[in-house]
């Protein structure tokens, strides 16, 4: 039963991999700062620090915790926020990251796993579905923080011991996920068909993205603590299979009843045209492969959120 930091554990992601600590019996501290965590996200069983992960504070709760193994899932993850402040963006995502290595080398952390993001790391791939043996072209401030990320990682590894594993995860949908402002498109859409409003598409809706449901996105984070190996290793965490955003749209309008028509708008700047993930080597080093179909992921998201909506 490792003793399990994770940051960022009263967000989306990172509050259902606390969830799964939990049920296995593991002593969890998680460290949110709540700008987009949400205290009712918070596991009762397991401590809760709300802490920026950049500050002071947060070194001396890994030194105090003395966590087996960080779970680093506090992130700024706005891509357009990180166009329009990218200082703020390296800051938090760069120098946060970097202040709880240097304090779990001091006291003996084993492990790192790490939250980055398959979308952006990427660009524009060649090949799609795309391995983590292609070219790394990041467009945004987020895509080149989240690289550089696995960049420190990679020196931590081969330098200070920890064994580093980077998940580049797909597009994650669930449970949580919040249909306001800078969410997801699943939730977003799936907000605005529940009621009864006309969802927005930009450009023609052929861009592709690769959906994965949230509960495979924790089962990759437990096989990553229970198999990761030595030194430092990037893996993707997605399906290998790429669904358009008309096609996303035409399942959850099915699946809510709602509006099958869409609002047009101009396709957005830098937006990538396609992506998807393939999976084989999280399959070979960590035994994992995503069990959620899509159909069905979006199914019960829906039933979900139908009966989490406030009256009226």
């Amino acid at each position: 039963m490792p003793r399990a930091m994770v940051t960022g554990g009263a967000g989306f992601i990172g509050s259902h991999l606390v969830d799964a600590l939990v049920r296995r019996g593991d002593p969890v501290l998680i460290v949110d700062n709540l700008i987009t965590g949400k205290r009712e996200n918070v596991n009762p069983d397991a401590d809760f620090e709300e802490t920026d992960i950049r500050t002071p504070a947060a070194a001396e709760l890994v030194r105090r915790f003395q966590p087996e193994i960080i779970f680093h899932h506090a992130a700024q993850m706005d891509v357009r926020k990180s166009v329009a402040d990218p200082l703020y963006d390296a800051d938090v995502n760069i120098r946060g990251l970097i202040n709880l290595l240097e304090a779990g080398t001091e006291v003996g952390t084993r492990q790192v796993v790490f939250a980055s993001s398959g979308g952006t790391v990427y660009g524009e791939a060649d090949e799609v579905p795309t391995t983590e043996s292609a070219p790394l072209r990041p467009e945004s401030p987020y895509g080149v923080s989240k690289l550089s990320s696995e960049y420190y990682l990679g020196y931590y590894g081969r330098g200070k011991g920890l064994s580093c594993v980077s998940l580049r995860y797909g597009n994650v949908y669930g449970p949580r996920q919040d249909p306001h402002g800078e969410a997801g498109v699943v939730a977003i859409f799936t907000g605005l068909l529940l009621e009864g409003r006309r969802c927005k598409i930009f450009g023609d809706g052929e861009q592709t993205r690769d959906y994965v449901h949230v509960h495979d996105v924790v089962s990759a984070n437990l096989a990553a603590m229970e198999r990761g190996p030595e030194g430092a290793i990037s893996l993707n965490v997605g399906t290998a299979m790429p669904t358009s955003v008309n096609t996303l749209h035409a399942m959850l309008a099915d699946f809510a009843g709602g509006d099958p028509d869409v609002e047009r708008a101009p396709a957005r700047e830098g937006e990538l045209q396609r992506s998807a993930l393939d999976f084989s080597k999280a399959r070979e080093v960590l035994g994992w492969r995503p069990e959620v179909q899509l159909c069905d992921g979006l199914r019960s998201y829906v039933e979900h959120m139908r009966a989490h909506r406030a009256p009226g």
